[in-house]
Order: structure tokens, then C-alpha cells, then sequence
């Protein structure tokens, strides 16, 4: 934040910084960052939200209820995507989804008020990336186990004239492997989009506020009545953004069991 020139750089809210330097192998240097730190953050608030779930009372409290229902939710989301061999792949599923959910949730919250800055780790696409790389790894190793070489036969879809198998295939298989790219790609977009957009109009309510009365009053406020309205809109595509990342991972461990 550039404080004495009057200007708020929205990107600085995206720099990892670190936290513990850690230790060296083999002359790498490994450091423990903010990064990390909230990861870790995200995966015990999970764990947590888990524990309610764990109790299994004939009476469920609202937490088992609550965690009951997103297993639910998934499961349902499996059934209808992958069949009944979708059953196997629900405690990946889930815990995908419940930990994108999480860190995009928990990087909303106004802990800056009490001097904490949460950092949100999936607006940086070497996160969003690793966790399309394991879904994809994923969608490789159940599709070449199951169907060993006829896996390949996912690039020649049914019907193709015989006149186009020369280019459809290649035209998949490009497809098929641009997959873990979009998939990445699309969650950190998305929260690194609203959070700029966020800071952007942090910094109008700030510098209207330093400025007076007037600009205060015309820009500021107005400026904090859309940042309320942004930050609900952000919590809305904080839920999308983990429901369209384990929807598309199942629809692409479809393919891999049933290869169409």
C-alpha cells in the first residue's frame, strides 16, 4: 500500500510473503508463507467444521445436520454425474470442494478489522493449479487402470466420419489436455478479480474520506454501499467457484470410467 502518495495498490493484498525462512534442500530454499500459513488455517477450520459431523446422535445437532447436508449435496452430485461408481471418489470430492470453499470463504472475512489479513491462497494460480493437476492425475490414473490403451478411444467420439478421424482426434486430445489449465484457470480469475474490485473500491471509501466532506459524502459512501453489495456477491462466487471445480473434476472422472 502506498500510503504516502495517496494510492492503494490493489495487487499488493496477492504478494506471498514470508513467514519463517525454514530450511534449505539441496540449495532450495524453503520457506514458510503467508500462503501456507492460511492454508493451514483453512484445512483446521475444515477439520473442525468436520468434528460436528463426527458425533452421529439419533438427534443430530445443527452442526451434524449441517455437515450432513454437504455430503449430501456431493454425493447427490456424483450420482447423477458419474453413476453409481461415483460412490468411491465422494471423500475426494468432497474434501476438494470443502477446502476451495473454505479458503475462498475464509479470505472474505473482515479479520482486517482486528489487524489480521487473511490471504487468500486460490487467487494464485500455482494453488488452483496443483489442485487441477490432482483431479486430472486423478482422471489419467482411473482411466488407463480401467481401460488400459482403449482409454485412448475418449478422443475419437462415436459417429465421427471417417473423412474427419484424421483431425477430430488430435482436436480432443488438445481438448482433454487444456482441462487442467481451465480448471485452474477459472477459480484463481475469479477470485483475483473480486478482490481487486474490492480493494479498488476500498480505496475510493479511504481517499474520499481523507479528502472531506463533499467527495466523502458523493464518492465514499456510495463506493462503501457497492463494497457490501460486491462482498455478498463475492461469498456467492466463493460457493460457485468450489461447486464448479468438484462438478467439472466429476464430469471429467466420468470420462475416465465410462469414456463419453
Amino acid at each position: 500500500m502506498a500510503a504516502e502518495s495517496g494510492k492503494i495498490d490493489p495487487m499488493h493484498q496477492f504478494e506471498v510473503q514470508t513467514i519463517w525462512d525454514g530450511f534449505s534442500i539441496a540449495g532450495h530454499q524453503i520457506a514458510f508463507t503467508n500462503s501456507a500459513l492460511w492454508m493451514c488455517v483453512a484445512a483446521v477450520a475444515l477439520w473442525a467444521f468436520m468434528l460436528m459431523g463426527m458425533k452421529r446422535q439419533v438427534v443430530p445437532t445443527r452442526g451434524q445436520m449441517l455437515v450432513e447436508n454437504f455430503v449430501s449435496f456431493i454425493d447427490s452430485m456424483l450420482a447423477a454425474n458419474i453413476g453409481k461408481e461415483g460412490r468411491k471418489y465422494l471423500p475426494y470430492i468432497f474434501s476438494l470442494f470443502m477446502f476451495i470453499l473454505f479458503a475462498n470463504v475464509i479470505g472474505l472475512l473482515p479479520f482486517g478489522l482486528v489487524g489480521i489479513h487473511p490471504f487468500t491462497f486460490t487467487s494464485h494460480f500455482s494453488v488452483t493449479g496443483v489442485l487441477a493437476i490432482m483431479s486430472f492425475s486423478i482422471v489419467l490414473i482411473v482411466g488407463f487402470w480401467k481401460h488400459g490403451l482403449h482409454f485412448f478411444s475418449l478422443f475419437v467420439p462415436h459417429g465421427t466420419p471417417m473423412w474427419l478421424i484424421w483431425l477430430i482426434p488430435a482436436i480432443e486430445f488438445v481438448s482433454f489436455m487444456v482441462r487442467p489449465f481451465s480448471l485452474g484457470l477459472r477459480l484463481f480469475v475469479a477470485m483475483i478479480a473480486g478482490h481487486i474490485l474490492l480493494k479498488v473500491l476500498a480505496g475510493f471509501v479511504i481517499n474520499a474520506g481523507n479528502a472531506g466532506i463533499i467527495p466523502g459524502l458523493g464518492v465514499g459512501i456510495p463506493s462503501f454501499a457497492l463494497m457490501i453489495g460486491i462482498s455478498a456477491l463475492e461469498i456467492l462466487v466463493a460457493g460457485i467457484q468450489a461447486y464448479v471445480f468438484a462438478l467439472l473434476t466429476s464430469l471429467y472422472i466420468n470420462d475416465a470410467e465410462h469414456l463419453h
